[in-house]
């Protein structure tokens, strides 16, 4: 066993006003040069990287141990803090190395499977199955200390704000919230499941019943879904709820708090209070719920310029009860060659539509692949509609209403991110409210927006049943640069206006009871006004710090396949714990 040396300073700490010092440093071998009798390693710890050197002057059986050194060896080292003759700039200690007087080897290590830097390119796959050695980089080091210093900044603007943080349970019962659940089976009660939550939703609400007033968590939450870089089977919430409350109560603490994260976290002054978009523009203006600002490409509605067209394009898409919706693009005629073009069209197919339109304008007049269909004077509208220039290319779109949102949503955003328009150093928040109550699935189902504990606008409570599609939630969203933060809404306190809502979703009494007697029950007690938010933590670090998946800012993620790499799970159950369970495993019959 070897003697552990008490550091002094952590490996980046060092500066050239320490020299002169005596320091202990431990931590790995990033990199070791031996060339005779002098011995440079780079010694790495979660903070950085400084210069030790070995030379002539300490004994050879010291010398001899530094010449063994490899990658990620785990070592101490004593020595004294000197000016560097030849400074590195690249790094903070590249002012200062430490002259070695002494060497302990805690551990060897075998060459690392992938390289420990942040320029590896090492496949992803690699890269999370050896997940303990990819956190060793600078760059995965700094995403989880700042993940760390944004939960602390968390907990103390809630706790200053009169918010208690309270854990809810994991284990809890079965209910259907939108997406599948991960079921844990009872060895106590054999038949029955444990569901772990999609979130805490009903605990927190029963918490305001039990007169918590303002609660705070820091809450896993599990959703059997699909998998994409900003959706894992089990994330991290920011969850709060408040009593007595309002809207404007909870954005107001929620611009208090995002205030506080931009300026602490990455030194950026945000104006306050956010802009504001009601859910019905932010679809007519962006195609998107959670609308980039970044740039100023808009939709712009196309229908009246082809009531009576000729073109059966138009005609039919008109007449199904669809839209036809186009954006300009400035400048980008000759950035979008017909190669580019045809790239669009066949990703937009995606989306549901059947193709791009696409109209250039010209010093001569137009080019475009409806030419022949379309008329000089229609083609003027256009223009004049979308405010185009010459230079300026116009895509449309003509399919039903949400067929025409997605694709030019998504189209709006892409042509951006291709122009570079996308500028990671500009933070637009906005809120988007006053969402649909309802919609429908494909099948044609009723379903809530949001969720069935989400309060209607209480001035529209008539359209429950009447036009229940048009019926508006007391709902919001905080969206930062196209991607969705967090959303919350008022929530149901009236039983009689829970149940009412249960029944518009279709559920029996006797289902509803099943499913969510407890909850209903709690309101019999007496249940204050309230109304809460929850943030994707995973996902505001991850734009926080620019990266392109939740991944990079989780320690240890699932990857696609819903799959931990590094531990192998999921993993098969053994006999005896199947039978204590009151399970087996049956294979279906492949007959």
């Amino acid at each position: 066993m070897s003697t552990l040396l008490k550091r002094t300073h952590m490996c980046g700490e060092l500066r050239l006003e320490d020299a002169g010092k005596d320091v202990v440093l431990n931590g790995w071998v990033a990199k070791a040069r031996s060339l005779g009798s002098l011995v440079f390693v780079d010694i790495r710890d979660k903070s950085g990287i400084t210069q030790v050197t070995f030379n002539e002057d300490i004994p050879e059986d010291l010398l001899e141990r530094a010449k063994s050194l490899r990658s990620e060896y785990v070592i101490g080292v004593t020595g004294s803090v000197k000016a560097r003759a030849s400074k590195n700039a690249k790094l903070p200690t590249g002012d200062v190395e430490v002259f070695a007087n002494d060497l302990v080897i805690y551990s060897e290590a075998d060459t690392p499977p992938i390289y420990i830097r942040d320029d590896d390119n090492v496949d992803e796959n690699l890269r999370l199955k050896y997940r303990y050695l990819d956190l060793r980089k600078n760059k995965m080091q700094h995403n989880l200390t700042f993940r760390h210093k944004l939960t602390k900044l968390a907990r103390d603007y809630f706790d200053e704000n009169g918010f208690t943080e309270v854990e809810t349970p994991m284990l809890i019962k079965p209910t259907p919230e939108g997406a599948r659940d991960y079921l844990v089976p009872s060895r106590v009660n054999q038949g029955s499941f444990y569901a772990l939550p999609q979130s805490p939703q009903m605990f927190k609400q029963l918490l305001m019943v039990a007169g918590a007033d303002r609660y705070f968590q820091i809450a896993k939450c599990f959703r059997d879904e699909d998998l994409r870089a900003d959706r894992q089977p089990e994330f991290t919430q920011i969850d709060l709820e408040m009593s007595f409350a309002d809207s404007e109560d909870v954005m107001t603490i929620q611009e208090g708090f995002l205030k506080r994260v931009m300026k602490e976290l990455k030194g950026v002054d945000l104006k306050t209070p956010f802009p504001r978009l009601t859910y019905a523009e932010a679809m007519e203006r962006y195609g998107s719920d959670k609308p980039d600002t970044r740039f100023e490409i808009e939709l712009n509605k196309l229908n009246d310029i082809f009531e009576g067209s000729k073109f059966k394009v138009f005609r039919d898409a008109l007449a199904a009860g669809g839209d036809i919706r186009g954006i300009s693009v400035p400048g980008g005629a000759a950035e979008f060659s017909r190669k580019k073009i045809d790239k669009l069209t066949e990703e937009a197919k995606h989306y549901g539509a059947k193709g791009l339109l696409w109209i250039k304008v010209e010093e001569a007049g137009y080019a475009s692949s409806a030419s022949k269909f379309l008329s000089t004077e229609e083609l003027d509208k256009i223009r004049e509609r979308c405010r185009s220039n010459v230079g300026d290319i116009i895509f449309i779109v003509s399919a039903a209403p949400k067929v025409v949102f997605d694709t030019l949503g998504w189209l709006r955003r892409k042509i951006a991110s291709q122009l570079g328009l996308l500028d990671d150093n500009k933070f637009n928040f906005l809120w988007v409210v006053d969402f649909p109550m309802f919609e429908e699935d494909d099948d044609g189902n009723l379903k809530a927006m949001h969720h069935p504990f989400t309060q209607p606008k209480l001035d529209e409570l008539d359209k429950l049943d009447g036009d229940i599609l048009s019926l508006n939630a007391d709902a919001y969203d905080i969206v930062l640069n196209g991607v969705e933060l967090g959303g919350g809404s008022i929530r149901i306190h009236d039983r009689q206006l829970q149940d009412k809502m249960f029944q518009v979703l279709g559920l029996g009494e006797e289902d509803r009871m099943e499913k969510f007697g407890f909850f209903i029950e709690a309101f019999k007690y007496g249940a204050p006004p309230h109304a809460g938010l929850a943030y994707g933590l995973d996902r505001m670090i991850m734009l926080l710090l620019g990266e392109s998946s939740i991944r990079e800012v989780i320690a240890f993620p699932k990857n696609a396949n819903a799959e931990c790499p590094v531990s192998g799970a999921p993993g098969k159950a053994d006999k005896v714990q199947l039978e204590e369970l009151g399970l087996a495993i049956v294979k279906e019959d492949s007959n």
